[in-house]
């Protein structure tokens, strides 16, 4: 198998398997407020990564080769394989960044050049057309310089690979052995053991999450309100009562004063009559809709009323 085969079989499965827990990590990090992308919350989470990369290689190595080489390697091969992929990296990784900066850096500027010359000679590019042709003549070049550095970086990876390879032993027994010692690997005996083991590192994890968050257990935002919820009364309080109603009859007497000053009583003209009061208006209609009574008769001498006087039948 070829360095650059046995690199990328080796590396690509071991960060596959160790993302899940330094996720879990950044969680956990980001719960307790401290951001695990900058400062000291990056060498934190760096830290933290460096026991679950050198378990996951460690496995995942063991893993390819048995399975595609038929060769168990020797005890402490992810420690001593994950030191030396870890100092091949240092040294290899910036190098593999600052050849990718300065292609990138001579591919633009021969690009404006070339481009400039065009247009000054030859015809005037559109800018649509300018920006994706100049994006295919330094990205073309620049793709092919990193992908070379990048198996390059893999080959390198497969070669310390090679050396743990040569020092296994090689298993005696059909693919089907090999496969069930593969397994066997991944997937303890004690099933029941490694569930309850499993479950309850997750509750762990999910105690710990809630308990590192500023507010340690979940509720709704105090401004929050829900659909269904019933609003409480609000409880009377005299002071606060008498005060709004002394501000309203403050407001009222404002306002009046204003009227008053707007439209005086002397500018009133003497044509007009100012308007009667509701209850006079009410009597005089009452009066007017009142049956008037006759008057009684008189009693007095010479007058035309139906009594009768004793002295007018004397004879």
């Amino acid at each position: 198998m070829s360095n650059a085969k046995l690199g990328l079989l080796v590396a690509w499965p071991t960060f596959w398997t160790g993302f899940p827990l330094k996720l879990v990590a950044a969680f956990l990090m980001l719960a307790a407020g401290v951001h695990p992308w900058e400062g000291v919350g990056l060498e934190a989470l760096l830290v933290l990564s460096i026991p679950i990369d050198i378990w996951a290689l460690g496995l995942c190595s063991r893993t390819v080769f048995l399975e595609r080489l038929s060769v168990d390697p020797p005890k402490g091969t992810g420690l001593r394989l994950w030191g030396m992929w870890a100092v091949f990296s240092v040294i290899y990784l910036p190098l593999l960044f600052m050849i990718v900066s300065g292609v990138k850096s001579l591919s633009l500027s021969a690009v404006h050049a070339t481009l400039h010359v065009v247009e000054e000679n030859v015809l005037v590019i559109p800018i649509a057309e300018k920006i994706s042709l100049e994006l295919v003549m330094w990205g073309l070049p620049v793709t092919i310089v990193l992908i070379v550095l990048v198996y390059g970086w893999l080959f390198g990876l497969g070669a310390l690979a090679q050396r743990f390879v040569r020092a296994s032993a090689p298993v005696d027994g059909a693919f089907q052995d090999i496969v069930s010692k593969w397994d066997l690997l991944r997937i303890p005996r004690d099933q029941p053991l490694w569930l309850t083991a499993f479950t309850g590192t997750g509750v762990v994890l999910i105690f710990l999450f809630w308990g590192l968050l500023p507010v340690s257990t979940p509720h709704p935002h105090e401004e929050y309100e829900f659909i269904d919820a019933k609003k409480a009364e609000k409880e009377i309080v005299p002071k606060e009562v008498i005060k709004s109603a002394e501000q309203v009859l403050a407001r009222a007497e404002a306002t009046l004063k204003e009227l008053e000053k707007e439209n005086p009583e002397g500018a009133t003209p003497k044509a007009e009559k100012p308007a009667e009061a509701p209850e006079k208006a009410l009597e005089k209609a009452l009066e007017k809709a009142a049956p008037k009574e006759k008057p009684a008769a008189s009693a007095a001498p010479g007058s035309s009323g139906s009594g009768h006087n004793p002295a007018d039948h004397t004879h």
